[in-house]
């Protein structure tokens, strides 16, 4: 049993880092999309339930100078206590000011407070040790279920652990279940292992892409990244998005997945248009004899067919960045097709992690979020731990 869950709360002030970093209405202020907010509750309820009571802290959005009000986590209020069945929520208009201090002090077992947003202080984003500790000074007990923050080395997310004793520190159930979906995919795999890799950028991917030649048997390569690999092997792109300074990094990585044994996927046909835009003339092409004035914008049928029979096959399956620019119609059929692809693999026994912003949008999008293994909250965060990086956020805990 995990130590968050056997831990005993009865009676404790649980300070809770969550990630409730969420997309807001400008007009209104209302939540768009509230799954970071969903993922973090059944933490939230264990604690309640012991007979503990809430401490909640998190950050949204960017604040540039202080406190500003379309950055102000009251707006998740009313929300938060719907997720919590009806439970009334109270608010501290500051993080360490004083009334969070006395809200924090009265606070009764089974209730719940969220302080105001960490990054109306600078101090937060710059660690600083002062801030950290009269961050700790409100609770007894620290959890963090933050995922989609744990790459930074926040106050709030890696300080602010030094000041509990190593019993009173913890991961909740959240981040929990990121990092051990995230150690089966990295290290307990089973082959034949896929990694699928979109995007835009080869820049973006290169350390994921070269960790993952050390432990996958196959990697699709999809997305705009695509056409610089094309290009470095002699292709013609047309227009197609194309990282010219890392041209001799693709072929690199061609050439080390080639004396791995590692098998490279490259699309062979792609849907082209001749503008960026959701009304553009559409054609297919060979990805690697695009016509001039055209550029690649999806993967083409062939390609789909391809990535899909290698993907059914899969035993262990990670999927980081789509296949083309799946938010217009005319170019979202490669994505949907390996969202699908995915969920059959994973129907049949494999171990899916999908992870990163736009894929999970699409899994999200298509309707296949419950039919795969792991949808990870934590965008930059996931992708830093698959470039083999140590997580300032994880390491704190672990200390």
């Amino acid at each position: 049993m995990s130590k968050f869950s056997s831990y005993n709360f009865t009676g404790q002030k649980a300070l809770i880092r969550v990630d409730f970093n969420v997309p807001l209405d400008k007009q209104t202020f209302a939540i768009t999309d509230d799954t970071r907010m969903h993922a973090t509750i059944p933490t939230i309820k264990k604690i309640l339930n012991d007979g503990g009571s809430v401490i909640l802290m998190s950050h949204l959005g960017r604040p540039k100078e202080g406190p500003e009000e379309k950055y102000s986590l009251k707006h998740l209020l009313t929300h938060l206590g719907e997720l919590l069945d009806g439970a009334e929520v109270q608010f501290a208009d500051d993080c360490i000011g004083e009334q969070a201090i006395q809200k924090a002090a009265a606070l009764q077992p089974g209730k719940v407070l969220l302080l105001e947003n960490l990054r109306f202080y600078k101090q937060e984003e710059k660690g600083d040790e002062a801030f950290a500790e009269k961050l700790a000074g409100l609770g007894d007990v620290y959890v963090n279920d933050a995922f989609g923050t744990a790459h930074r080395a926040h106050a709030s997310t890696a300080v602010i652990a030094k000041f509990f004793s190593k019993e009173k520190r913890m991961f909740g159930l959240l981040m929990e279940n990121e990092v051990a979906s995230a150690e089966k995919v990295l290290y307990k795999s089973e082959n034949p292992f896929t990694a699928i890799i979109g995007g835009a950028k080869v820049s973006d991917k290169i350390l994921i892409l070269e960790n993952l030649l050390e432990r996958a048997t196959d990697i699709i390569i999809g997305g705009g990244m695509a056409y610089t690999f094309f290009k470095a092997q002699g292709g013609r792109i047309g227009n197609s998005l194309c990282e010219e300074d890392r041209l001799e990094t693709a072929s690199q990585i061609l050439q080390k997945a080639e004396e791995k044994n590692v098998c490279i996927h490259l699309p062979p046909d792609s849907i082209i248009a001749d503008k960026f835009d959701a009304a553009a003339n559409i054609s297919g092409s060979p990805s690697d004899n695009i016509p001039g004035g055209w550029m690649g914008l999806d993967i083409g049928p062939n390609a789909c067919e391809q990535f899909c029979n290698v993907i059914k096959k899969s035993k262990t399956i990670l999927w980081n960045g789509p296949m083309g620019v799946f938010e217009m119609l005319k170019f979202q059929h490669g994505t949907k097709a390996i969202a699908a692809a995915v969920a059959s693999a994973t129907q049949s026994g494999a171990f899916s992690l999908v992870g990163g912003g736009d894929s999970v949008a699409a899994v999200n999008q298509f309707g296949f979020a419950d039919e795969v293994s792991y949808v990870s909250t934590g965008g930059g965060a996931m992708l830093e731990y698959f470039e083999g990086k140590i997580l300032p956020g994880i390491a704190a805990i672990n200390e």
